[in-house]
């Protein structure tokens, strides 16, 4: 789904399940490119499981740009994620070195070499479901993922960091790409996009939260 669109990028919406990149089939950025009949050079990525906002630039020059923002911490990113457990904390942060596990996972240390940083609030929705809207500091690979699994929480259908037999169960894994803030030239950007995928994020207990959290960068 096209959110936006601008001169240097565009701003489109990723369906969970999807492939980011290619692989034995086109993925999103190409599936996106064919449809707009242009060029598209991603600047950030999005695991299959998780949907929602992704910056695509125009050309080259943009894309390094943004991936100069990027790596400065000049561009906000607020994710929404529901899971079934209870976390150990209900609001703050989660710091640690990340370093590679069994199968592709990850997990968190209690080192603070080059820790992944991530904040969150939460609140509860329906009974067992944990709703959190989370700001990542760092940009490490599956870092909410992992950081919700080491509060206790981990993301409600994450086959890979929840357990298996339940998460099977979920339509979806419920981890969302929701609002992207950044200044690019002389211009403020400001994007939300709520999740229209999952029994769990459409519910009214979902909605309703989420008209309270429809400024996340005042939040934190």
């Amino acid at each position: 789904m096209l959110i936006h669109t601008h001169p240097s990028f565009i701003i489109v919406s990723k369906p969970a399940g999807k492939n980011f990149h290619s692989e034995e089939k086109a993925g999103f950025v190409v599936q996106v490119s064919q449809h707009l009949g242009i060029p598209l050079f991603p600047v950030h990525r999005l695991d299959k499981m998780t949907s929602g906002l992704v910056i695509l630039a125009k050309d080259s020059e943009t894309a390094a740009q943004f991936g100069k923002m990027f790596e400065n911490r000049e561009v906000e990113k607020y994710y929404l994620a529901i899971s079934m457990r209870k976390p150990k904390k209900k609001m703050g942060w989660i710091k640690g070195d990340m370093t590679s596990a069994r199968r592709g996972d990850y997990k968190l240390l209690t080192t603070m070499e080059n820790p992944a940083i991530t904040q969150f609030i939460s609140c509860a929705l329906r009974t067992h479901e944990r709703f959190f809207l989370i700001k990542p500091h760092t940009g490490k690979t599956h870092q909410i993922r992992v950081a919700l699994k080491s509060l206790g929480s981990p993301i409600a259908g994450d086959e890979r960091y929840a357990q298996s037999d339940e998460a099977r169960k979920e339509e979806r894994g419920y981890l969302h790409a929701y609002a992207l803030k950044f200044r690019l030239g002389d211009e403020v950007f400001s994007f939300i996009s709520p999740p229209d995928e999952g029994e769990r994020f459409v519910s009214s207990e979902c909605r309703e939260q989420l008209h309270l959290w429809n400024h996340p960068w005042e939040l934190f």
